[in-house]
């Protein structure tokens, strides 16, 4: 009785996996198909129970070669220069269908008493043919392309020769051709910053702001200079506009205050309510910690001096010299420093504050120094600007 299920249920599964390949051939859905057959013979491709698969594998290897053979007779009559990508993915698509069905053949036709038929066919000649036809059309289009005047038909001129180069490497001079186009579709940008405000603004900050190398914007068609270069025409230009740096004046807070807290101070001998002393079961004393408290008066010293930075970034297009769009950039810097003496006992104190008895105070940096420290913020924010806001869109 086990047996029997145990037939059926496989023979049920044998069905409803051939049924699920004859849909897809009835969808036209080929190439997925013969993978699902495949993977179904790929053991025990002999056995009776696989012959659906086999006849299913048959027929659909016969339709998807005849549509694309057909197609690849349609788009060859058609005469268009821009077919010849189509016409080569399909006779690569011909022989990586080959040489899948190659690799579980022969099959068996058990009830013919014969091995199935798939026709197999040399398709080199006519893939190099169609490579090279390809070849030569990419790099004419793309000579075309650049050309033009467009950035974009340059990009895509770039695009096309990538391609040709893996293509077929080392054709003509398309390594050259890559690297002009890859110039010619690169935006060009100007960098610069101008100071509106009645403080000097530190060299060392608008270097190190305008250095774009440490950004990492990895933009391959946006190149940012910050200092104009010779036989270069720039598209744009972004203005780095210091608006107002307001330092507030340097300030040391006094605050005084008690801490006081029980801590343990050695033990003593345990006293019931009327001062005898308590023994355990043996006749000992019984000893307990003995708790104490304790006082401390903390003076806390805090040094406090900050900047506020406000610029804006514009972003000019050079080709008609207008405003492309404008972004706020504002930055704050706190200089703080904190130290403390106390009289007392410390300990009354909780030990994370112990730091501060060690501190001292310091020497206020100077107004130049503030702005300076403000630059890391203002990397981070002008980054942020440039990479969600593109000059192309």
């Amino acid at each position: 009785m086990k047996k029997i299920t145990l037939l059926a249920l496989t023979l049920l599964l044998i069905a409803c996996g051939s049924g699920n390949i004859e849909k897809l051939i009835s969808n036209g859905n080929y190439d997925t198909a013969i993978n699902k057959a495949i993977s179904k013979l790929s053991k025990n491709k002999d056995a009776k129970g696989k012959q659906d698969y086999v006849y299913l594998l048959q027929e659909v290897y016969a339709k998807a070669n005849d549509r694309d053979l057909t197609q690849i007779d349609r788009l060859v009559k058609e005469a268009s220069a821009s077919n010849f990508e189509k016409v080569y993915n399909l006779y690569l698509g011909l022989q990586s269908r080959q040489d899948k069905v190659n690799q579980i053949l022969p099959l068996k036709l058990i009830k013919e008493g014969r091995n199935a038929t798939f026709n197999r066919t040399d398709y080199t000649d006519d893939i190099i043919s169609s490579k090279n036809g390809l070849s030569s059309y990419l790099y004419a289009n793309s000579i075309k392309l650049l050309e033009s005047k467009n950035k974009i038909d340059f990009r895509q001129a770039y695009d096309d020769l990538i391609y040709l180069d893996k293509l077929n490497p080392n054709f003509k001079d398309v390594r050259k051709k890559i690297d002009e186009a890859q110039f010619k579709g690169t935006d060009f940008v100007h960098v610069y910053t101008k100071n509106e405000t009645n403080m000097v603004i530190p060299v060392r900050l608008q270097d190190d702001l305008l250095n774009f190398g440490t950004y990492g914007l990895n933009d391959k068609w946006t190149v940012y200079h910050n200092n104009k270069q010779k036989n270069i025409t720039y598209d744009f230009g972004m203005l780095v506009n210091f608006r107002q740096i307001n330092i507030s004046p340097e300030q040391i807070k006094e605050k005084e205050f008690i801490k006081e807290k029980q801590i343990k101070d050695g033990t003593k001998t345990l006293l019931d309510n009327n001062g005898n002393v308590v023994k355990d079961s043996l006749g000992n004393p019984i000893k307990v910690d003995n708790f104490k408290t304790v006082k401390v008066n903390i003076y806390e010293f805090r040094q406090f001096k900050s900047v506020q930075v406000t610029a804006k970034v514009d972003y000019v297009d050079y080709r008609n010299n207008q405003l492309i769009e404008s972004f706020p950039l504002a930055s704050e810097f706190v200089f703080e420093n904190i130290y403390s003496t106390f009289n007392g006992d410390k300990r009354a104190c909780e030990t994370d504050y112990y730091h501060f008895f060690d501190q001292r105070a310091v020497q206020f940096p100077s107004n130049e120094q503030m702005v300076f420290d403000s630059g890391e913020d203002l990397k981070a924010k002008l980054k942020d600007i440039i990479s969600r806001n593109r000059f192309r869109k």
